[in-house]
């Protein structure tokens, strides 16, 4: 029994003592590192370091206009950078495929950037490509866009369409408005589709491609930020609009500052 009771003893004694030794080497790994090596050194700093480098770069995922199965403007943009600079070989046809993927990859590793394939905002801006605050959107601000372009421009010519996104955009740019597209759209009397059911209607086909459009800086009515139908607006609207500056008349819409 006093046999059993010892060896118990020791092994608890040993369980303690191994917990401290891991304990120690938890809490100073720094100064055992260095104590062993003999290196001067910050390792666990730099370690730490370059895990948040890389936590901020993945962030170019975050706000993802360009990846595996986009189609648009900004993926020609992409995709032309790529060619010329020898690391695309496909067709620039503005699909994001498998072959625009890999020269996004190659590009990201020969830049250090992290390599996802993803050609979100910091990939753009070391291909030279323009990226803002507007058009670093992600889907949601792409589908609300439309959904307003096709409310407020149904039956009006496509030009006319990307310049109702245009008009969107540009308030978020304007001191006046508010600064995101959702708050542009929402703000109280500023676009009738809201409260006349309009804006719940399926949206068109080309509402999509408009937003799209708007969003890669397609601006046919030069920075306006007003429009109206000058056959629907009620008279007491057509008094103050008139008194804006006329920009440009597109179908039945008349865009002014």
């Amino acid at each position: 029994m006093k046999i059993k009771i010892k060896t118990m003893f020791k092994m608890l004694m040993l369980t303690l003592y191994c917990t401290l030794v891991c304990a120690a080497v938890l809490f100073s790994f720094k100064s055992v590192f260095n104590a062993v090596t003999g290196i001067e050194s910050d390792i666990s700093e730099n370690f730490i370091s370059e895990i948040l480098n890389n936590t901020k770069k993945s962030s170019d995922s975050l706000d993802v206009v360009s990846k595996m199965g986009s189609s648009s403007d900004e993926v020609i943009k992409v995709q032309t950078v790529l060619k010329d600079m020898g690391y695309y070989t496909g067709g620039v046809d503005g699909i994001f495929g498998v072959k625009t993927q890999d020269a996004v990859m190659k590009f990201q590793r020969a830049k250090g950037l992290i390599t996802d394939g993803i050609a979100g905002p910091q990939t753009l801006k070391a291909l030279g490509l323009q990226v803002d605050a507007v058009s670093a959107n992600n889907e949601n601000d792409i589908n609300l866009l439309a959904r307003l372009i096709s409310a407020e421009s149904r039956g009006e010519p496509y030009a006319g369409q990307v310049a109702v996104g245009a008009v969107v955009l540009n308030r978020v740019k304007h001191s006046s408005f508010p600064n995101s597209i959702s708050a542009v759209i929402y703000q109280p009397g500023a676009f009738t589709c809201i409260t006349d059911g309009q804006f719940d209607q399926p949206v068109a086909e080309s509402a999509y491609r408009a937003a799209r459009d708007a969003l890669n800086n397609a601006d046919p009515v030069g920075g306006a930020i007003y429009y109206y139908n000058p056959k629907t607006a009620t008279n007491q609207t057509n008094q103050w609009i008139k008194s804006r500056e006329i920009i440009s008349i597109i179908g039945g819409h008349v865009f002014c500052m």
